[in-house]
């Protein structure tokens, strides 16, 4: 299980050994061994592609960081529905 994080604290993750430890801690259920598998999967020739990896998995730990960004992920998909329906009767009352 993964250890809640503390919100308005960024870890450290300028070096893969950075990022690596911030995935262990407030990465989501599964990130570190994805991100794992991921780069070992890639060609590490290809720069983009590594860049590509380590950027998506520090937006990830990014996100559990920021806890608007948690409350919003946490919402139901009805309670998403309603609202836009909402907001769409709105628009088109205009």
């Amino acid at each position: 299980m993964t250890a809640q994080p503390e919100h308005d604290v960024v870890p450290p993750m300028r070096t893969l050994a950075e990022l690596r430890a911030a995935l262990r801690v407030w990465g989501f259920p599964g990130d570190s061994e994805k991100f794992e598998r991921e780069l070992a999967d890639a060609d590490l020739d290809d720069l983009t592609r590594v860049r590509e990896i380590t950027q998506a998995y520090r937006h990830r730990v990014l996100l559990r960081c920021d806890p608007q960004a948690m409350a919003a992920l946490m919402r139901s998909t009805h309670d998403v529905a309603f609202e836009l329906g909402g907001k769409m009767t709105e628009r088109h009352a205009r």
